[in-house]
């Protein structure tokens, strides 16, 4: 009776040698790999530790997107209903569409593996780049793991783009559309410290993302900077959403009462902010003082309007797909091996009528 060969000796692992490892069926891996039925958390894990032990990507879909010589760039996302990162989709897909190449959008709901697979399969499917959007994760794993997806697209004439996140350390050709986070997050501190503002209450985003790391880095050199001592007690790390602004306040409220001014990671965390404060009897500005990070619409539709810090995020899609584009027009010499670049496009302060000097609250 003959052995089945492992996939290193047979050649590329299937699906069914997939499946075959994980114990699972066919169809499971299948749902895993797609994302678009949903799946429980210990199949998610088993499925894709083969892959990841397998190498395996798919190849189900190479020959269309390859087909007719029409560059494809794949777009990643965290939360495609999230209204900042959907502005740099926005500048990518558009900047794609005046060349006439296509855009395909995926999104990864936050969760490290699932986006380490999304660049895995791209690898085999033909894309001129792969785009990530939002911040990474400050791990070693996921961080060589990425490293050694963007040699593996580069090998495939095809290109790693980061952007709003930090460059994979070492020689990758990878390019990085960054922003001036951190400098963002200092100016707006600096405009509540220089108000009169001592105590903020500061929700700069999840512990482990590099966005909040660098928005509170930036806080803390503010204070430094103002010579005013800053208080780890007044950070609460969440997620960018309007839940976690109305939950932080109202337990801020209860805890460290005492706070004049919230220094909010995004503008939707700054919405949430905005609700505790009215619900629990609180003006904002009169008695709370709030700022926002992003600019994006809401920003300005909000009551008062937000005073935020401005982040150029179609510009960076628009500058990320012109990084490609230069790449694949400069020569075999420049598409590939080439040293990663990176690109860091400026922010600035927003004043509305969110701030005001502080007052003692009774």
């Amino acid at each position: 009776m003959s052995q089945r060969k492992a996939p290193s000796e047979a050649g590329r692992a299937t699906i069914r040698d997939v499946a075959e490892r994980a114990g699972v069926s066919v169809a499971s891996v299948s749902r895993v790999l797609s994302g678009n039925y949903p799946v429980s958390d210990e199949l998610r894990r088993r499925v894709m530790r083969v892959v990841r032990d397998l190498d395996y990507v798919t190849n189900a879909h190479a020959r269309s997107l390859a087909g007719g010589g029409t560059p494809t760039v794949a777009i990643l996302i965290n939360n495609i209903t999230g209204a900042a990162f959907a502005h740099v989709a926005r500048g990518v897909e558009g900047a794609a569409a005046l060349r006439g190449w296509l855009s395909l959008v995926g999104t990864t709901g936050d969760d490290p593996e699932r986006e380490l697979a999304l660049v895995n399969l791209m690898r085999q499917q033909g894309v001129a780049a792969v785009v990530l959007l939002g911040g990474a994760y400050d791990y070693d794993e996921y961080q060589l793991r990425m490293a050694r997806f963007a040699r593996s697209l580069d090998a495939a004439g095809s290109h790693l783009v980061l952007v709003g996140r930090p460059p994979l350390e070492g020689d990758v050709p990878a390019t990085t559309v960054d922003y001036d986070n951190e400098g963002g997050a200092y100016a707006m501190a600096s405009h509540l410290l220089s108000a009169g503002h001592r105590r903020v209450l500061m929700l700069p985003g999840p512990a482990g993302l590099t966005t909040a790391q660098g928005r509170l880095r930036g806080a803390q050199r503010a204070f430094e900077a103002y010579g005013v001592p800053f208080d780890p007690g007044l950070v609460r790390h969440g997620p960018y959403d309007d839940a976690h602004g109305y939950d932080a306040v109202e337990a801020a409220l209860h805890e460290t009462p005492d706070f004049t001014a919230v220094l909010a990671g995004t503008d939707v965390v700054a919405a949430g902010a905005m609700q505790a404060l009215r619900a629990a009897g609180l003006r904002v500005p009169e008695d709370v003082s709030i700022v926002g990070y992003d600019d994006i619409p809401l920003a300005s539709q909000l009551t008062p309007q937000l005073t935020t810090v401005h982040v150029p995020y179609e510009e960076m899609g628009r500058v990320a797909l012109r990084a490609v584009a230069d790449r694949r027009e400069g020569g075999a010499g420049r598409r590939k091996g080439a040293d990663g670049e990176h690109l860091v496009l400026g922010t600035h302060v927003v004043v509305r009528n969110s701030v005001r000097p502080p007052r003692v609250r009774g």
